[in-house]
């Protein structure tokens, strides 16, 4: 892009989307026409009245301070001899309201574009038509729109002439689009109209999904349709969205007298139901309303089914959960007052969602602005993009902020891709370097003020923190990272002496400040730096000896081999003790099933995988849920809710329990980078009568499958051409095996 001039409006209009205009002529024949658009806030592009590109919501939201992306659309066909270019712009992350504690957007509270038009002609000419003055700029049908307050769409509203543009001033660094685009997806109809106790009209998309509902309909000049979306029903069957919190979510569309298409563009909702609050005086015709899917482009790459229901639906969930937060950046939750690019969220599912969708391009952006938004001393926040958290969101806490090295080596291990770590490698090493530069003992750490085993069930039911100790969480996952970093820096040929000992002296100081005689200790003190008035919010019972606390001592290997086998007979005693249910908030759950199966207790894995009982996977299926939610009872056994002001039922996290499904389950072990050379191992269970996964990789399609017949389990698998597999089965049957397609069979 070479000229990047950002133009606004001569008057603020707050909330409106404005219409940057530019009318000129093309004389002669065109070659190539190419458009580079970008905009503070989200802008939706056309040429002659025909809209530029199929991507919504762009460009997307970025670490704006540091970069905003621009797109670039081949626009030959659009040109003609007199031409109208205009580019419509809605507040959107940028300038609407967005973020926990802003009332309006971080950048201002005035719209811009930039854009570039260059019309290459057949006699090698080339002519640019820029923003700059001569703009004309416009009000639009769309009189409001705002992410979290919904959307306004007036075809009686006049378009108001307001003046030519005015330059903007300030400088951006603008960057070509490198991520994933923002598109429409699936279409769904509603499945019900329902009639609540209440008497409200609500309609059933039978999904909790992310997007926008569109609406075909004729009738009276001036007439509305008034739209409120919610995810669930309370226990009467009536409405419910305060959960919500503060984000209104309401679409209003006004009628012009002719049929009309109603489609937001400026905004997106989480929901499931759609309440109509206004709708003309007849009856409403169900069939104009349908629900548009938006969510990065990912191309599926897992599949997973089995002979248990609700089994199937658990994974149906983890995949929609996975598009509806896969939206640009990873969101924690797609519909309240939220939506922020949550890093620990990121960190537990990263490897789950390379499973499920293809995620390069997806992560090579977000992790673009990861670095840009790291601080000079290498700490990470809790949110990415940082610049609209506040508050606790600035917080720099374990798990959160050790995605700087879990994700770069997941999406390495995952695409073979080694670009991945060598972008990423001094952000994984200042990550570090942060941790052991905060506390007095550079091999613990003993500071800060973290989410901790966020949600966790051990610490009272209405906790928002685990009782398991954040020092011991923190130095499990400084422990965790400085592997990483290691194994990244083998990978690219660094010299990572210092980091080898410097694990070693982690795991040592580890076992002397948390554990004795093999087990951690109980009681911990409590030094986590905490403000006053936060006391009350986060648990200040620091132990441990909680399931969470052995499970990272397990999966990260902190305890000495002859001490693991212990270790696991007592995180076994304590499921048990909860009634064969796991405690395990966010840092604990993504990892107490492999954890146990690399113990050999599968079969205790199998249990807590089952369990309906709160906490569990199918606490939720069984209660209704079309996605994972954010707190294991959002929905109480006796219909009430857990809260209103973190109660999301659309909240990807804890569907990383996928990746035990496809690893342990159906066995699919990846050994090598880019699954050269697996592992096919599975360990089937009778509950659930089959299973079977296929896995798109970059090496090509692996397939796991296996079944009963009588008194015998069968195996098929499929290994991709040029790969190389382990075969394992439970029997104890072992042969290493290329590419092709293998049977097995033996008794059970």
């Amino acid at each position: 892009m070479k000229y990047k001039t950002w133009i606004k409006s001569p008057e603020t209009v707050e909330g409106a989307v404005l219409s940057f205009r530019k009318r000129f002529n093309v004389e002669g024949d065109v070659k190539k026409a190419t458009l580079c658009v970008s905009s503070l806030g989200i802008y939706k592009a056309s040429i002659n009245g025909k809209k530029v590109g199929d991507q919504v919501l762009t460009p997307g939201c970025t670490s704006y301070d540091a970069r905003i992306i621009y797109n670039t659309y081949d626009v030959t066909e659009n040109i003609r001899d007199d031409n109208l270019i205009d580019i419509s712009v809605g507040g959107g992350w940028a300038i609407g309201r967005y973020g926990l504690g802003l009332s309006t957007g971080a950048f201002g509270k005035d719209v811009c574009a930039v854009a570039e038009l260059s019309i290459e002609m057949a006699d090698g000419t080339v002519h640019y038509i820029v923003t700059d003055t001569t703009w004309e700029v416009y009000t639009t049908k769309v009189t409001f729109a705002d992410l979290y307050e919904g959307e306004t769409i007036d075809k009686t509203a006049e378009e108001r002439y307001i003046g030519e543009a005015v330059k903007d001033g300030r400088e951006f660094n603008l960057v070509p689009q490198m991520g994933a685009d923002i598109c429409e997806n699936e279409v769904l109809a509603p499945i019900e109209l329902i009639i609540t106790p209440k008497g409200e009209r609500v309609l059933d998309f039978g999904q909790n999904m992310t997007g926008y509902v569109s609406l075909k309909i004729k009738g009276e000049k001036g007439e509305r349709v008034v739209l409120s979306h919610g995810e669930i029903l309370d226990k009467d069957g009536n409405f419910y969205n305060a959960n919500y919190r503060s984000a209104k979510n309401i679409l209003t569309f006004v009628l012009d007298g002719e049929e009309d298409f109603f489609k937001p563009e400026f905004s997106f909702q989480g929901f499931r139901y759609v309440r109509i609050d206004e709708y003309p005086d007849r009856e409403i015709d169900v069939n104009g309303f349908r629900a548009i899917a938006v969510h990065s482009k990912m191309d599926r790459t897992g599949r997973f089914a089995c002979g248990d229901a609700r089994i199937n639906q658990l994974y149906h969930n983890i995949i929609w959960g996975q598009k509806g937060n896969y939206l640009d950046i990873p969101t924690d939750c797609p519909q309240r007052d939220e939506r922020l690019g949550w890093t620990g969220d990121a960190q537990v599912f990263c490897r789950t969602a390379a499973m499920n969708f293809d995620v390069r391009k997806f992560f090579v952006k977000w992790l673009g602005d990861l670095r840009a938004e790291q601080r000079e001393d290498g700490a990470v926040y809790g949110v990415c993009p940082q610049k609209f958290g506040s508050g606790y969101m600035t917080r720099i806490s374990a798990g959160w902020g050790d995605v700087a090295t879990v994700a770069p080596w997941v999406m390495y291990e995952i695409y073979n891709d080694k670009s991945f770590l060598a972008d990423n490698f001094e952000m994984m090493k200042k990550w570090v370097e942060y941790i052991r530069g905060v506390g007095d003992d550079e091999y613990l750490w003993l500071s800060g003020y973290h989410y901790g085993d966020w949600l966790a069930m051990d610490a009272g039911e209405d906790s928002y923190v685990g009782a398991t100790s954040n020092d011991l969480v923190a130095t499990a996952f400084y422990a965790y990272s400085t592997e990483l970093v290691i194994k990244a820096g083998e990978v690219l040929g660094e010299d990572v002496s210092f980091y080898r000992e410097l694990l070693v002296n982690i795991k040592r100081r580890f076992r002397e400040y948390f554990m004795d005689n093999g087990m951690p200790k109980d009681e911990l003190p409590f030094t986590e730096v905490c403000p006053e008035n936060k006391k009350g919010v986060v648990d200040t019972v620091r132990r441990g000896m909680t399931q969470t606390a052995l499970v990272l001592i397990l999966y990260f290997d902190l305890c000495l081999p002859e001490e693991r086998e212990a270790i696991a007979d007592r995180l076994e005693e304590l499921i048990r003790d909860f009634d064969d249910r796991m405690t395990t908030g966010f840092l604990g759950t993504p990892y107490i099933l492999h954890a146990l199966s690399a113990c050999g207790r599968t079969e205790t894995a199998y249990k807590l995988f089952f369990q309906n009982k709160n906490p569990s996977w199918l606490y939720s299926v069984d209660h209704g849920a079309t996605t994972i939610w954010e707190h294991w009872n959002g929905i109480k056994d006796d219909g009430s809710f857990w809260s209103t002001d973190m109660n999301s039922f659309n909240h990807y996290a804890y569907g990383c329990v996928a990746e035990w499904i496809y690893g342990t389950v159906c066995g699919v072990k990846l050994l090598e980078a880019g699954y050269k050379k697996i592992k096919l191992a599975p360990v089937p269970n009778r509950k659930l009568g089959f299973a079977k996964c296929a896995l798109e990789t970059v090496s090509g399609r692996i397939e796991s499958h296996w079944y009963y017949t009588g008194d015998r389990i069968n195996y098929e698998f499929t290994v991709p051409a040029g790969a190389e597999a382990v075969i394992a089965l439970p029997n104890g049957y072992t042969e290493t095996v290329g590419g092709g397609t293998y049977t097995y069979s033996h008794k059970v």
